[in-house]
């Protein structure tokens, strides 16, 4: 009996109590507790590139962002770098929310097409990729020279661009009906072909 009161006090002496020290919270110092470090005052960005098939920048009503261009549809443009460097062409299509365009006989491109029937069988046809905008300048035919653009008010209140090195204006009324013709035209063929489909089946 003695020995089992023994060892029954000896257990009671080992076990844990909430005033023990195992019993108690560890206690962190005020000077490495998390709630008392400071922020960084500069914290370091990271900027992600973003990859070629990844969306572009939009705006809040999801359409693209257009960006500004020193070229219109119809200009002379003299390519600066690249594999065709030298080469003058007229531009025939301008992509503004990536600023590219498509110039005529320029930067060819070889496609398959695949046959779609009898009556459209397979070639190898040659298209005009798009190019930057930043890979060409301005050409003048008169001069022969490329200049940069620049813009100016005339006296009738009418903002129109103009070559920096000969003066030559860009922004002409005869340009622009030169341009309207030529749309017109695209929109009659693109009319008259599906007719003479239709004929051709009947």
């Amino acid at each position: 009996m003695a020995a089992m009161a023994a060892l029954q006090s000896s257990m009671t002496a080992l076990s844990l109590s909430s005033n023990s020290f195992l019993g108690q919270r560890l206690s962190i110092p005020p000077s490495l507790s998390p709630l008392h470090i400071k922020p960084r005052e500069n914290p370091c960005l990271i900027v992600v590139k973003l990859k070629r098939w990844e969306r572009k920048e939009c705006k809040p009503n999801s359409l693209p962002v257009l960006h500004k261009m020193h070229v219109k549809v119809g200009d002379t443009i003299k390519v600066i770098s690249g594999r065709d460097k030298g080469k003058i062409g007229e531009i025939s299509k301008i992509f503004k929310h990536n600023s590219t365009i498509v110039v005529k006989d320029i930067n060819l491109k070889t496609k398959h097409m695949k046959s779609r029937g009898e009556d459209q069988p397979g070639q190898i046809i040659k298209i005009e990729a798009p190019i930057h905008s930043s890979n060409v300048m301005l050409y003048s035919k008169e001069k022969e020279v490329t200049s940069r653009v620049g813009h100016k008010v005339l006296d009738d209140g009418k903002k129109v661009r103009y070559l920096i090195k000969t003066g030559e204006i860009l922004d002409s009324d005869e340009n622009w009906k030169k341009l309207k013709e030529a749309a017109k035209e695209k929109t009659e063929v693109a009319a008259a072909a599906p007719a003479a489909d239709t004929g051709a089946a009947s």
